[in-house]
């Protein structure tokens, strides 16, 4: 938020951002496809098919069931990242929070259009997201327009990730700044 007092109130931001580079791509889709869109981490569909192990009576061999399911799960969600083309996305400076993204691009969008942007958070645990977001603002500025999108069909725990990427980049950036 910004803290000149003079601002409106509603100029102020609901959420804290954060400039940074992430990996990104983004493209058009439907404005027809708006109520169906919904964010989600890539790969959840596949992960959600398996169901828990049960428990075994003897404490060795659940730890062990359960480490080669954590490595499992892990194998599934990198090659999930890879398929779905998370690991060609291009580095893209973007200010981002828990409401929307703002980035440039090469063209200018219309009012409504509604985005699918592919975007890889860098964290302890990497997480590749898929986020959709309204079109709600541009500015022209020589070669690019810089555009900005609000979330839209976003769940708490997405923007909790979101959020979550947000604070630790903050973090991060402080701790730089000390050194």
């Amino acid at each position: 938020m910004d803290s000149d007092n003079s601002k409106d109130v509603n100029d102020q931001r609901e959420y804290s951002r954060v400039d940074t580079y992430i990996p990104l791509e983004y493209k058009i889709i439907d404005f027809n496809q708006k109520q169906f869109v919904r964010c989600r981490v890539a790969g959840e569909s596949i992960l959600a098919e398996f169901k828990s192990l049960p428990n075994h009576d003897d404490q060795i061999i659940t730890e062990w069931l359960r480490t080669i399911n954590a490595k499992l799960d892990e194998i599934i969600r990198m090659m999930t990242i890879h398929h779905e083309g998370f690991n060609c996305l291009t580095m893209t400076k973007v200010n981002i929070g828990g409401g929307g993204i703002s980035f440039n691009t090469g063209k200018s969008f219309s009012a409504g259009d509604i985005l699918e942007i592919k975007a890889m958070f860098s964290m302890q645990k990497p997480v590749a997201l898929f986020l959709y977001g309204e079109f709600v603002e541009i500015s022209k500025r020589h070669p690019e327009y810089d555009t900005s999108v609000q979330f839209i069909g976003i769940d708490d725990f997405i923007r909790d990730e979101v959020i979550r990427f947000v604070f630790e980049t903050e973090r991060e950036i402080l701790r730089e700044k000390r050194r």
